[in-house]
């Protein structure tokens, strides 16, 4: 059962929509990520959520009741902010207290609950530090904190680990997972990375033009993409446009100017009836056409137009009479310019989207 509920909501500033008729059920105890391009209406939901912002029309329902026009301040939520958002006067013991106090709570109980989640952040010994005093992460750190001691009912946050080097990113983003599971507090978090939401999530939800096109586990959108745009935010750089599609029992059959493709159906497959497949830059077989030793599966001859060294492998930009592809392969010895290759696409590694 959701714990919260956004129904029909629709936002628009200076009459143009950020969000329109947008729905998401969020189950209590879930990690949910809000995914993807900048202006898609990610942060406006989290902020609606909040209570930062209202809706135009709409219903936000929290525990089944009407939260749509309950102030920030009457909502026990916990936001922690991309820029950290601490107060630079006040000791790392005051920033984490300042919302107890706000709320006149016992000064005993004050002092227990801040040790508490300065454990459960691995940042006891700091209380009598100051923000200035603090890395990056700790900082971040002092945010969830903050954001915890309130006992919050959802925890919010919104792209939390942008100001961050990349290594530190992957150390944060642990140390969320960790903290949200070790509570099980039911956590929504808007960010623009692919693998940080991918990583730390229960479910992602891949928003564009203020719908969600995609709403699943992070290994199903990994795997099967429902959309042309989900696929394409997610790495399926290669799309063929079929102009013909059978379906039996056990595979797809697809064509395109006499090509005949075969897909393998999958249970797990997206119930789409569309026409376009999908193909990851890494999931071609590509050999040299003058040593091709045995055909490739749906095999497409092609001529290597561009050769780019990535470091761990080599990318191909393969000219094909189904159009341009990406093709990237770890090789020794690279393709050279002018080329001439076929491309082969395993049956399990194709998808078909919307």
């Amino acid at each position: 059962m959701a714990l919260f509920t956004l129904q029909d909501i629709s936002v628009a500033y200076n009459k143009q929509n950020i969000l329109k008729d947008f729905n998401l059920e969020i189950e209590k105890g879930k990690l949910v990520s809000l995914l993807g391009p900048s202006g898609c209406g990610k942060t406006t939901t989290l902020r609606l959520i909040a209570g930062f912002l209202q809706a135009n029309h709409g219903k936000f329902l929290f525990k089944d009741k009407d939260y749509t026009k309950v102030p920030v301040n009457k909502r026990n939520f916990g936001f922690v902010f991309q820029n950290y958002a601490l107060f630079p006067h006040l000791s790392i013991f005051d920033n984490i207290a300042f919302g107890l106090r706000l709320r006149k709570i016992a000064k005993s109980e004050i002092e227990k609950r801040v040790m508490n989640v300065l454990d459960i952040v691995n940042l006891k010994g700091f209380e009598k530090r100051y923000p200035q005093e603090l890395s990056g992460g700790q900082k971040q750190r002092v945010a969830i904190a903050r954001a915890l001691i309130i006992e919050p009912d959802i925890l919010l946050f919104d792209e939390p680990l942008s100001n961050l080097d990349a290594n530190l990113r992957v150390n944060m983003r642990v140390e969320i997972r960790r903290i949200q599971q070790e509570l099980g507090i039911t956590t929504v978090y808007v960010s623009h990375d692919q693998e940080e939401c991918f990583s730390i999530s229960d479910q992602v939800a891949i928003m564009n033009n203020g719908v969600i096109e995609q709403l699943n586990d992070p290994a199903t959108i990994y795997k099967y993409p429902g959309t042309k745009f989900v696929a394409d935010f997610i790495g399926f750089k290669n799309f063929i446009k079929f102009d013909k599609r059978s379906d039996y029992e056990d595979r797809i059959e697809l064509s395109k100017s006499g090509q005949v493709f075969v897909i393998q159906k999958d249970s797990q497959m997206i119930n789409t009836s569309g026409k376009t497949g999908a193909i990851r830059p890494d999931n071609f077989l590509i050999q040299a056409k003058d040593t091709l030793e045995s055909p490739l599966e749906n095999g497409l001859y092609g001529k290597v137009k561009v050769s780019t060294y990535l470091g761990r492998s080599y990318q191909y930009a393969v000219e094909t009479s189904l159009g341009d592809f990406t093709v990237n392969k770890e090789m020794i010895e690279p393709y050279r310019a002018g080329q001439e290759v076929i491309l082969g696409i395993p049956r399990n590694q194709m998808v078909l989207v919307d």
